[in-house]
């Protein structure tokens, strides 16, 4: 077979391509591939600054070191857990949100106000806010409890309540941005395609199953990429509210992390447990894209 000839004017042209290209990779190579080579080479060496005489290359033993760190799987089993709870969590009220904020309200912008405020809300100042609201004595969850003739709870700190009162403030921190990715999905579906289905005698959950879903699945997978990598790297809200207690119960990688760069010094392993923690995200997120695609060529 016979390779076509490039011509003066293609070849002009793809010079322009990578001349306009250049920048843009830069740039990336600049705040993305040199920080995570960097990474991962420093991972490879000990690199403990209170102990500066220890420092040299030394392979993959900060990973071995990892793998035999029980509080290393303790931080990875409630990433993860954390994952399972509020990604399905913010993607749920994300919807329901949504669907709310696209009806045809006569005065919308109270709506979309409403949704946007959490989403700007410092990660902090929300995990602050939610700590008030489940301490014990002067807790507004606590009083509504006492207001029904409940006993309090310790939510803050007893294991299994700290989990769920930081996963409560993760979701509503995060579905108002996925309400917005949704949103957006909502008004690019023609409603042509509601009167149709209306015109043959469908109900409004049929109309939702079969126009509105289908319709909304590539906002979905979006927000469902940008909420996995979130949450993989949940650090800011339950260090406001528990400081990953109690014990351990709520700590997470990210958090883990922290601790072992900024408490105890230890950058080597510290970058480590990134380096993994990075791995998890870059997995997690082709799980999706390679799904996506699949059910795209099979659809």
């Amino acid at each position: 077979m016979a390779r076509l000839r490039v011509g003066p004017l293609e070849r002009a042209e793809r010079r322009l391509g990578y001349a306009l290209l250049a920048p843009a990779l830069l740039l990336l190579s600049a705040v993305v591939l040199y920080p995570i080579a960097t990474l991962l080479w420093t991972s490879t060496q000990q690199l403990h600054l209170a102990q500066p005489w220890l420092e040299g290359f030394v392979g993959w033993e900060n990973y071995d070191r990892a793998m035999d760190d029980p509080r290393f799987w303790s931080a990875l089993g409630v990433t993860l857990i954390y994952v399972g709870v509020t990604v399905p969590g913010a993607i749920l009220c994300g919807l329901g949100l949504a669907l709310l904020a696209n009806l045809p309200f006569r005065v919308k912008w109270p709506v979309r106000l409403g949704l946007l405020l959490p989403w700007a809300l410092p990660l902090v100042f929300a995990g602050l806010i939610f700590r008030w609201f489940f301490e014990y004595e002067q807790g507004v969850v606590n009083a509504v409890l006492r207001l029904f003739g409940a006993e309090p709870l310790r939510w803050l700190s007893t294991p299994d309540l700290a989990f769920i009162s930081t996963s409560t403030a993760i979701v509503w921190k995060s579905s108002s941005f996925v309400a917005l990715v949704l949103l957006a999905g909502l008004q690019a579906i023609p409603s042509s395609l509601y009167e149709a289905a209306a015109v043959d005698g469908a109900s409004a959950w049929q109309r939702f199953r079969h126009v509105t879903l289908p319709m909304l699945r590539p906002a979905i997978v979006v927000a469902l990429i940008f909420r996995t990598i979130t949450a993989i790297q949940t650090f800011d809200i339950p260090y406001a509210m528990t400081g990953g207690g109690p014990g351990h119960s709520t700590e997470t990688l990210a958090m883990y992390v922290h601790r072992t760069t900024i408490d105890v010094l230890d950058f080597g392993y510290g970058s480590a447990l990134a380096a993994l923690m990075f791995l998890l995200s870059l997995a997690l997120t082709s799980l999706y894209i390679r799904q996506t695609r699949r059910d795209e060529g099979t659809g």
